[in-house]
């Protein structure tokens, strides 16, 4: 952890044993911006939401999970419990003006880079069934894509030696390029029948994120390069305006990949009379924090948005701009659909 520049999708272990995602790339002082994504069996029964009937083992604690890991309602939950219970996991952030879930870094016991848990995995003399088709696969996609495998990283319960038999292959490709990279190459692997999407939803259908290998179910997403992080905590200060409901084209896409998602748009039209804005408020950016938005749409498709109008100002220059965000944790009804 001595040298750890915390990326959207590590994951770290608190000394509570609470497992948490990390979210994003800008952080506050001694602290990580953070999802919960696993709870101790001995804290359960604090928290008031739908658990999975599964449970997981790491290092022979007993841990459960949120049916539901993203929603609005499950993580203002989540905050409650952790003001209640274990305040120092919330964060009071000045410049959004709300609180959030954030681990200080001196509770963090371990850390686990997807990169670093890849070459781990790699070195592993004698790996199980399930290790060893995860091997398999992602060394097939590097070689079919040319992305060297130091651009990619294992996730999710593999990574944390924490796995079942029925455990998914979840991994990670580091930078825009890279991700497309490996998109395209899933996308003729499955042409030629050594891969098979799975399509759950119409998101999972735009996404494509989610297939089969040899019977197993692999799901990957993308995190940012350092180069590709241009941004750190406390740049810009962010006000609330109002919820927005409107229709407007892609213009860029090639930020759409990480979390958050960032998508640029034009030719905004409002769905609603209170979604009327003047010139001067129409946003040219859509950011969503909630992770099944990434990678939906593509350069020049139409898409149907429900937001929180903000206006952004950059700390140093004064300027202001606005941009609408999707999964603000105060409201369950914002998306980013395809039209």
């Amino acid at each position: 952890m001595k040298n750890w520049i915390p990326a959207d999708g590590d994951t770290f272990v608190t000394k509570e044993g609470f497992i948490f995602n990390t979210f994003g790339y800008e952080h506050p002082p001694k602290r990580i911006i953070a999802f919960l994504k696993y709870i101790p069996s001995e804290f359960k029964a604090l928290f008031n939401v739908e658990m999975l009937k599964r449970t997981w083992k790491y290092k022979g604690n007993k841990l459960f999970r949120a049916e539901k890991l993203y929603t609005a309602k499950n993580y203002l939950s989540f905050i409650e419990t952790f003001q209640k219970n274990f305040s120092n996991y919330v964060y009071s952030c000045p410049f959004r003006r709300k609180k959030l879930i954030s681990s200080p870094l001196s509770s963090i016991m371990s850390v686990y880079v997807p990169r670093e848990c890849l070459k781990a995995l790699v070195q592993i003399e004698q790996p199980d069934r399930l290790q060893q088709k995860a091997l398999d696969f992602i060394s097939l996609l590097s070689k079919e894509s040319k992305v060297g495998l130091d651009n990619l990283g294992i996730h999710g319960s593999i990574a944390l030696n924490m796995h079942a038999p029925e455990s998914d292959i979840d991994f990670v490709v580091y930078g825009s390029q890279n991700f497309r990279k490996i998109e395209k190459t899933i996308e003729q692997l499955v042409h030629t029948g050594v891969l098979s999407y799975i399509f759950g939803n119409r998101i999972d259908k735009a996404r494509r994120f989610k297939g089969r290998y040899r019977g197993k179910i692999f799901m990957y997403n993308a995190t940012r390069q350092p180069a590709e992080i241009k941004t750190k905590f406390g740049d810009f200060k962010f006000k609330t305006v109002k919820q927005v409901r409107f229709r407007a084209i892609v213009e860029d896409d090639s930020e759409t990949m990480f979390r958050p998602a960032s998508y640029r748009i034009e030719r905004y039209r409002p769905l609603n009379q209170a979604s009327t804005l003047e010139e001067s408020e129409i946003p040219h950016i859509v950011i969503s924090n909630i992770g099944c938005y990434r990678n939906v749409a593509r350069a020049g498709a139409e898409v149907k948005v429900s937001g929180t109008l903000e206006k952004v100002e950059e700390v140093k220059t004064g300027k202001v701009s606005t941009q609408v965000v999707v999964g603000t944790a105060t409201s369950g009804d914002e998306y980013f659909w395809l039209k």
